[in-house]
């Protein structure tokens, strides 16, 4: 999975699968631009990352605004000279909640950061890719609104998710005249922060009262994945040991999908 001399973008690079991926493609021998609305978790990423031999730099920017999203791949480009692989890694859980309770301010959060920054990160990275005449592309997304519907009140966490493995599944078409692949990685419950900014409010409408074996993650008895599990599977999906690979979602939830 050797990545010399590639250069790659990783959104939400702050911590988590992005914080992951992005020692991972260092490790492999990428220079790696980190983007994310927290600068100081970046640094601590870059520092690590330089620590063990990599190069990295980092870039803030929120992925829902355009102009900072447009602003961050240039000075990217520019740093380093080209783009050749980009992880569409930020997102948010947003508010889980009733339809009815769900407000359409919270709605348009989840889908401006999970979606709109989405469709931002690959509108001004693509342009790049073309340049080179190919490149790789990984979104992360889900099992939720994939295979599983079972989260309580996640009606537009899964809809961004549902939506993004449609962006691939459509991109890879479009973009495989230009020899740029672009796949989806699905993670289930991966052992990262982003339960802890999770909103939740009518769990006890929403959720179906169902009680799930012990071990609902059959690979693990039951343990939540890293973000190294899915770290290696994105640092794979972009090396040319993947280089007939596109349009996929690739699952990794320890067979969690399958029992839910």
């Amino acid at each position: 999975m050797a990545l010399n001399s590639k250069i790659a973008l990783v959104t939400g690079a702050g911590s988590g699968i992005g914080r992951a991926a992005a020692v991972a493609l260092a490790k492999a021998g990428a220079s790696v631009g980190l983007v994310s609305r927290t600068p100081s978790e970046l640094d601590e990423v870059v520092q690590e990352i330089r620590k063990a031999g990599g190069e990295a730099e980092a870039f803030e920017a929120d992925v829902a605004d355009e102009g900072q999203v447009a602003l961050a791949v240039e000075a990217l480009v520019r740093r380093f000279g080209a783009l050749d692989i980009v992880v569409a890694n930020a997102g948010v859980n947003g508010v889980w909640a009733p339809i009815d309770d769900l407000k359409p301010e919270e709605w348009d959060k989840t889908i401006s950061v999970n979606l709109r920054g989405t469709y931002l990160t690959l509108h001004h990275s693509v342009p790049h890719l073309k340049r080179q005449s190919g490149g790789a592309i990984v979104i992360v997304s889900s099992i939720n609104g994939n295979r599983t519907f079972t989260s309580p009140g996640a009606t537009a966490y899964s809809a961004t998710k549902a939506a993004q493995v449609a962006m691939v599944k459509q991109l890879a078409l479009e973009l495989g005249k230009h020899h740029i692949r672009i796949n989806a990685v699905c993670p289930g419950k991966i052992d990262t922060e982003i339960e802890d900014n999770t909103q939740r409010r009518g769990l006890e409408e929403t959720q179906i009262p169902v009680e799930w074996p012990h071990g609902d993650i059959p690979v693990t008895d039951g343990e939540a994945g890293k973000a190294r599990d899915v770290a290696e599977v994105i640092a794979f999906l972009v090396s040319d040991g993947a280089r007939h690979v596109t349009g996929t979602d690739v699952y990794v939830d320890g067979g969690q999908g399958l029992l839910r």
